[in-house]
């Protein structure tokens, strides 16, 4: 797959049937973007299980931190990495012997986390990739959120958003 560009009916599918998303490199520091992230995903009714083994034991927005993806529990739908593009090849590597267990479909790398290699390693076993984006950002605009904040999309349109008010009933209802 080209991963130059995601078609919205993609993004949206995989943020309406994600339930499970486990945050690798997530920070307890609430000035970082995985902390802003993680708390806003738990708001909209996902499980969030933060992976960092510096933290593992405490606590980030209300969610136990594991120390590294053979803690996870399944299942877990969706892999979100916060690390660097380099160390994503990595994530991958370490999560590929865990995905059949855990359920994993899909690897997304954070904005400005793109690599390649992982992506293709995660999609010779059947994982959707979504690279260099940001599943908060993705969220708030395929619901029409961001516009009800106030941030100037540049676009006016009368098109629904993808993510509407029925779908985004069903991303909050997570049980």
């Amino acid at each position: 797959m080209k991963h130059d560009h995601y078609d919205d009916t993609l993004i949206a599918r995989v943020l309406s049937e994600a339930r499970t998303i486990a945050m690798v490199g997530a920070s307890a520091n609430t000035s970082r973007p995985s902390y802003f992230v993680l708390k806003y995903l738990v708001a909209k009714g996902y499980r969030v299980v933060p992976v960092n083994p510096g933290l593992a034991g405490q606590e980030i927005a209300g969610q136990t931190v594991v120390g590294s993806l053979a803690d996870l529990a399944a299942p877990v739908d969706m892999l979100d990495i916060f690390r660097n593009s380099e160390a994503a090849l990595d994530v991958v590597r370490e999560a590929l012997p865990y995905q059949q267990k855990l359920g994993l479909k899909v690897v997304w790398m954070q904005l400005g986390v793109r690599n390649d290699v992982a992506a293709a390693a995660a999609e010779s076993v059947g994982m959707t990739v979504i690279m260099n984006r940001c599943p908060k950002i993705e969220y708030g605009r395929l619901s029409g959120e961001i516009g009800w904040q106030g941030v100037a999309s540049g676009v006016i349109s009368s098109r629904r958003p993808l993510l509407g008010p029925g779908v985004q009933s069903q991303l909050i209802d997570k049980s």
